[in-house]
């Protein structure tokens, strides 16, 4: 079991970037955090809605990754949404040993890196919409989904 941890910038950075507004009037640039692997990869940008919440404690039995492609997450229009993610085990795959989870409220986004395991977009206060943008090149690199062997269980 592990424990939701509310979304920060440092707590999240190993698996990529928290988006978050100026405190002011301008704009921020995140740049950084996006990632093309592959040349023949064309930006991508779509608008997902997912419409069942889910409750916690909740057990997350499925992980994916973009191996060549940062993705993207802006809510449009959100209440609190569920981020797990996980680095690479040693013998591929997610290392569900050492899987964070972290909750975002409506006001943040955030980019996985490319090549981060990560758990599908969840919500957990009601319906959410959401931007996504990432690279795609239209074949089986662009995402990889795992069943894990065991279930997780994510605790608020």
């Amino acid at each position: 079991m592990i424990r939701a941890q509310p979304l920060d910038p440092a707590s999240f950075a190993p698996f990529g970037t928290v988006l978050s507004a100026p405190d002011g009037p301008g704009r921020d640039y995140f740049d950084a955090g996006l990632s093309n692997l592959r040349p023949e990869a064309k930006p991508s940008l779509s608008i997902a809605r997912v419409v069942e919440p889910v409750v916690l404690p909740f057990a997350v039995k499925l992980m994916e990754r973009h191996e060549f492609s940062s993705q993207s997450f802006v809510p449009m229009q959100a209440a609190r949404w569920l981020v797990v993610v996980a680095p690479h085990a040693a013998n591929g795959g997610p290392d569900i040993k050492r899987m964070q989870a972290f909750i975002a409220g409506p006001d943040a986004g955030i980019i996985f890196g490319a090549d981060v395991w990560h758990h599908p977009l969840t919500v957990l206060d009601g319906p959410g919409t959401f931007a996504l943008g990432m690279w795609r090149a239209g074949d089986d690199g662009d995402e990889e989904f795992v069943d894990l062997t065991e279930p997780v269980i994510v605790s608020g």
